[in-house]
């Protein structure tokens, strides 16, 4: 049996970080994983940038509540599911990730979550395990599992290499150029492409 792990941000739904930034008018919280590869020193980043403007979860999950997939996500998934078990890998929250769930039709989905006070303010971030989607790869495969992963950022980059076949998708060319061991696409139609041809089952599009 075949796995597909697929990041959230940026490869099924918009960037999170990016639309509060847009929202707030704060352009630093437009920084992510694809300029930043070390998560811990991002977040801390970011909820330094959270308390300087008094901001919180509720402020946050407003900006969420306006968010829909990406155009042809939802399309996307749903073939996936017809081929292959899916799991989504991320590195994002529960508290943000759960509410956009719905549209995806309840994938599994394996994240972090936020220690956050009575007040709303944002007080820490508690990681679900030490390198996460590569330690998730680690276990499927410990299970049998075949795994084939997508992603577009730094962060990415451990799932995609420790899996059976990784791609990437939406990745900036700084990241493609610093991995051209795997491949690169930019839109669902090729993405569907790379899933068959790494499959070991005869699939079709």
């Amino acid at each position: 049996m075949e796995i597909a792990c697929l990041d959230l941000e940026g490869v099924l739904i918009p960037e999170i970080w990016i639309a509060f930034a847009e929202k707030t008018g704060i352009d630093e919280l437009k920084k992510t994983t694809r300029d930043e590869p070390d998560y811990d020193v991002l977040m801390r980043y970011r909820l330094d940038i959270l308390k300087r403007h008094g901001l919180g979860l509720g402020e946050i999950q407003e900006v969420i509540a306006t968010l829909q997939p990406l155009d042809g996500a939802v399309e996307f998934v749903q073939w996936l599911r017809q081929r292959f078990q899916v799991v989504i890998l991320s590195d994002t929250f529960y508290e943000f990730a759960q509410p956009l769930m719905r549209y995806l039709d309840y994938p599994a989905l394996l994240c972090h979550q936020l220690e956050v006070d009575a007040s709303g303010a944002v007080q820490n971030y508690c990681l679900r395990q030490a390198n996460p989607k590569r330690q998730a790869i680690v276990a499927f495969k410990s299970m049998y599992y075949r795994t084939i992963a997508a992603g577009d950022s730094y962060n990415d980059t451990s799932m995609l290499i420790e899996a059976d076949a990784g791609i990437l998708f939406h990745a900036p060319a700084r990241v493609i150029e610093e991995f051209p061991q795997f491949p690169a696409v930019h839109n669902y139609a090729d993405l569907k492409q790379q899933f068959v041809l790494a499959s070991e089952r005869e699939l079709t599009l």
